[in-house]
């Protein structure tokens, strides 16, 4: 009986001091308003199955920069382009950390990864090797006919199920087209075909991941749950992980004998093999697994959304699906395909995939950041390890920044420089440093032909 009113007594003094602690902050002033959080659980019950949206609600409250108590992590979410700009671009470098959930722990992918990894030697050593082995200008240009031919099997897959009278999941075709291109650029060969259990079955271990990472999860609003995994979110994302890694390991495996016996290099598989084997390269076979995992979780799936967002939008909007035909039957020969260098002459075509990201991005709260040191902003201080969300979804629908913001109106942006680099920070935010401009503009273009082809 002793030990048990112990216990109580223990447990009743640490809910105090907590709560004492977040009161004192809070009434202090030095942190960011938001809502009072109760007492262990702080104010998880408020983030709903839509955080992004709960959180938007939220800062209509207490502001764009705001505190909100998410177990016993302390979170800054950013809901403004203003306070975006002061996070990803003013504070860069303070910022430039990660909070790394759970789920991407597995098998230490988080270590590896160019996403989840933090700013260190590591990190930079790799997107070096992105900047000058992957994205430069002239491999971009290289690859430019394996896009457009991805392209065209889709047209054809769309032309041959119209005559046949069947109907076409957009959003498998365009998953399909997006990893056959992904999967041309760095292995020279197609992982899935239209329709086939290939592309549903991969699509379905990248939407798990994304799930599980993206999923609440206890372990991550209390860490000493880590261990028991609760939800068994650990559990889930590992079999995934594994598939791919038994993909990734197979198709090196079988690449590192092919060059053995034949000694050639073309794709991008080949230039990371290459650069494993250069003198003082510290690139791990570790690396290039989980750098492949990056670039085929980040690639397939966002892309594929963002287009059956437009579709969609353009189905709603039959005024600005005929003037984006309108445009293409004006500028583009009817008999002939689109090219990613007719791009330039179709501003609208453009608009319409800016205000599809603006309503629709792929990521609504992006990747969590994590601040390295204290950091003030705007006369407030974000602490040390302090987690921050930046809300996209939110800065893309600010009444103060964005006339009539809920309205899919492709006009606003005619005439307009803003894009998805880095610099329009406040319009489409990345993490400065790791972001590779030329990479997003390309990538996009390929939803601009695909977009095109479709309503052509």
């Amino acid at each position: 009986m002793e030990y048990t009113t112990i216990l109580l007594w223990i447990l009743f003094l640490w809910v105090f001091f907590q709560v004492f602690i977040s009161a004192r902050k809070i009434f202090a002033g030095k942190l960011p308003p938001g809502p009072f959080p109760l007492p262990i659980i702080g104010s998880l019950f408020k983030l709903g199955d839509k955080p992004h949206k709960s959180l938007a609600q939220l800062a209509k409250v207490h502001g764009s920069l705001m505190t909100i108590k998410l177990g016993s992590v302390t979170t800054i979410v950013v809901s403004s382009a203003s306070m975006a700009k002061e996070v990803l671009q003013t504070n860069d470098l303070q910022f430039s950390g990660r909070t790394v959930p759970d789920a991407a722990r597995i098998l230490n992918y988080h270590e590896a990864s160019l996403v989840w990894s933090h700013y260190s030697l590591h990190w930079r050593n790799l997107r070096k090797l992105c900047a000058s082995q992957m994205f430069t200008t002239q491999r971009l240009n290289e690859n430019e006919g394996i896009r457009l031919m991805k392209v065209k099997d889709l047209i054809n897959f769309i032309r041959h199920s119209s005559k046949s009278r069947h109907a076409v999941n957009i959003g498998q075709a365009i998953f399909s087209t997006t990893l056959n291109i992904i999967s041309n650029i760095m292995f020279s060969v197609d992982l899935a075909q239209f329709n086939s259990e290939t592309a549903q079955d991969f699509k379905t271990v990248v939407w798990g991941i994304l799930e599980e990472v993206a999923r609440p999860n206890l372990a991550d609003y209390f860490p000493l749950l880590r261990p028991f995994d609760p939800q068994g979110v650990r559990r889930c994302t590992a079999s995934y992980f594994e598939k791919l890694d038994n993909l990734f390991d197979t198709l090196i495996d079988q690449r590192m004998q092919f060059n053995k016996e034949q000694n050639v290099s073309k794709d991008l598989l080949d230039t990371l093999l290459q650069y494993t084997q250069e003198n003082g390269s510290k690139l791990r076979r570790l690396d290039i697994i989980s750098l492949l995992k990056d670039l085929f979780i980040a690639g397939t799936d966002t892309s594929a959304g963002t287009l059956e967002w437009a579709m969609t939008e353009l189905l709603r909007n039959p005024d600005i699906l005929a003037k984006a035909r309108l445009e293409l039957t004006e500028t583009i020969n009817k008999d002939k395909l689109i090219e990613e260098s007719d791009i330039g002459r179709l501003p609208y075509l453009q608009a319409v995939v800016k205000e599809t990201l603006r309503l629709h991005p792929p990521a609504p709260l992006l990747v969590p950041h994590r601040a390295e040191t204290d950091v003030e902003i705007c006369g407030f201080s974000v602490p040390r390890h302090a987690q921050v969300l930046v809300n996209a979804w939110a800065i893309g629908r600010d009444p103060e920044t964005w006339i009539n913001p809920t309205a899919f109106l492709p006009d606003r942006f005619l005439g307009s420089k803003v894009d998805f680099r880095v610099s329009d920070i406040g319009k489409g935010a990345y993490r400065s440093k790791a972001s590779s401009n030329e990479l997003v503009m390309r990538y996009s273009n390929v939803v601009r032909v695909n977009i095109a082809c479709n309503i052509m």
